[in-house]
């Protein structure tokens, strides 16, 4: 698909009122409340201990991880403290499903409004505009990534929050050590993406030991979920085949057979966010940690694919923008030290993965068929 296309359906998680031409990126993360917003959900059955438990707010929160991630804390901590934010309308079983808000994190002062008229104690900063869309809309990537995140980092070090945002193996660049890429590196990426991310890792960092901030941060690798949805992402082939396997039979792999990159299965990294966001203080001897699960190539992936459907091809038609970028990315993560240090475990390998994606795609399958 030319990238201009993939960027007009791309997942950008944010915008600017001076970018009305770029409004059809703009798919979450922005939006305009008044401080007396009702939000939605807010009504209904909760944990009964909900006052005792986090109140947190998620920022870009329709995209797969924000729902994914919003599952989990609803189930932990009660439905009602639980907020997603975001600037597209959200479709209805999402709005029913719990608290949700149009916030808009270039506004400096409604985000600030929000945190404090819903008494937000934990911030998860999902928004962002993603690899390969970025790449086509630079000026628009650095004020989402760069200016937006320094509107959270502000609001979270004046509230007093636990602030998570992630870092992605984007972080890394073609000078960096590659199979397996370390904690600590070097960190030259060549896409606004990955240098907003290296940004925000050392910000986070500058703020927690300058202010005191209690900011987390993990190195996603690159994350396969059913739900998920093309979002101008490097590795969006992941899913796609997926897709492609149990619809038609046929996909074509914009990223070389032999490209290994690492992979982690949604359920993994949501529940890693989870006990990451839980591990004590002083547990922590990083703020940033990279975390992993599987190293996969599309060819590996295929062959994993077709031992459950035989009849999948794959023809490859290289993107030579997307395979640049995946060529400077990391073929494999280190993570001892999130091991060591708050528990870390993954628990789908490559033939969980493929089970579990393809199992959730065919019962969709089924869901959408006319009686």
């Amino acid at each position: 698909m030319p990238l201009v296309q993939l960027v007009r359906g791309a997942a950008v998680h944010a915008g600017s009122r001076s970018h009305r031409s770029a409004e059809r990126l703009i798919s979450a993360g922005r939006g305009i409340c008044s401080s007396t917003q009702r939000l939605s959900g807010s009504e209904g059955s909760s944990s009964s201990s909900d006052g005792d438990q986090p109140k947190v707010l998620i920022t870009g929160g329709l995209g797969q991880l924000g729902l994914g991630l919003a599952v989990l804390l609803r189930r932990r901590f009660g439905k009602n403290n639980v907020i997603l934010s975001d600037i597209r309308k959200p479709p209805s079983h999402v709005y029913d499903s719990g608290p949700f808000i149009f916030s808009d994190i270039l506004d400096h002062k409604n985000l600030r409004e929000i945190v404090v008229n819903n008494n937000i104690s934990w911030l998860v900063h999902y928004s962002a505009v993603l690899s390969a869309a970025g790449e086509t809309a630079v000026a628009l990537a650095k004020e989402v990534n760069i200016t937006g995140l320094h509107n959270i980092l502000d609001v979270a070090t004046d509230h007093g929050l636990r602030l998570f945002i992630p870092s992605t193996i984007a972080a890394f660049g073609p000078s960096s050590p590659r199979d397996p890429t370390p904690e600590l590196c070097v960190q030259r990426p060549r896409t606004i993406y990955g240098v907003a991310k290296v940004h925000a890792e050392l910000m986070g960092e500058y703020y927690h030991h300058r202010y005191g901030l209690d900011f987390r941060c993990l190195r996603y690798p690159a994350i396969v979920s059913a739900d998920r949805q093309p979002a101008g992402g490097t590795t969006d082939y992941a899913v796609q085949i997926f897709h492609a396997a149990v619809k038609t039979g046929h996909f074509d792999c914009y990223l070389r057979s032999d490209t290994q990159l690492p992979m982690m299965y949604i359920d993994d990294c949501v529940r890693a966010t989870l006990e990451f966001l839980e591990a004590p203080a002083d547990a922590l001897v990083s703020r940033t940690y990279n975390i992993s699960a599987v190293d996969v190539t599309p060819q590996q992936l295929t062959h994993e694919i077709q031992k459950v459907l035989p009849h999948l091809k794959v023809v490859y038609n290289v993107d030579p923008v997307r395979q640049a970028i995946a060529d400077s990315w990391p073929k494999a993560l280190q993570d001892g030290a999130a091991r060591r240090d708050w528990g870390w475990k993954h628990q789908y390998g490559l033939p969980e993965l493929v089970q579990a994606m393809l199992a959730h795609i065919s019962q969709g399958n089924q869901q959408d068929r006319p009686c």
